[in-house]
């Protein structure tokens, strides 16, 4: 799937499936080890747009309180005012603000990233890895991406010599065309 013509066939409106989408996380813990988590509870969509890539969209929201690393009292920790203050701020929201087309299937998508009510730009590089119908005729389409962020630019500065300021996010997304 590298062609214009190719690409223009996914235009249109998706849904993130939630079932096969997963948004997670890596990040050093004290200084030695990495610690791996994710987020369990979200939604989003986008608006595709497969000949003029620049006029996609994309809109994220996800649960703050929804954060997981197999470890409840490191959660919980997270979920505190040291770091993702859930209780005061409920969503982590994404929306995209440029879409750029870097070759073939390869997008920057860059956007506002608001978490504890503070919004900061973020640029995350996607590669298209799937395109294709299920069984039902149903459109879908999988992408994945990565950005590297410093939690410091939202205000997360606990556990300073605990967790290392450079967080690498991941997203393994599946959306469902609704139209």
């Amino acid at each position: 799937m590298t062609t214009t013509t190719q690409l223009s066939a996914l235009t249109g409106d998706y849904d993130l499936d939630t079932a096969r989408t997963r948004i997670g996380f890596t990040a050093r813990a004290a200084m030695i080890s990495k610690v791996r988590g994710q987020f369990d509870a979200f939604e989003g969509a986008a608006h595709l747009d497969g000949a003029l890539p620049s006029r996609s969209t994309v809109r994220l929201t996800i649960r703050s309180a929804s954060v997981r690393t197999r470890n409840r009292k490191r959660d919980d920790h997270l979920r505190g005012e040291d770091f993702l203050a859930a209780l005061d701020h409920p969503t982590i929201t994404f929306a995209s603000t440029r879409v750029e087309q870097i070759e073939g299937t390869v997008f920057k998508v860059t956007g506002n990233l608001t978490i504890r009510g503070t919004a900061s730009p973020v640029t995350v590089t996607f590669h298209l890895t799937e395109a294709d119908t299920d069984p039902r005729g149903t459109g879908r389409v999988r992408f994945t991406g990565t950005a590297t962020v410093s939690r410091r630019d939202w205000g997360v500065s606990g556990a300073a010599g605990l967790v290392g300021e450079k967080v690498t996010l991941t997203l393994d997304v599946t959306a469902i065309r609704r139209s």
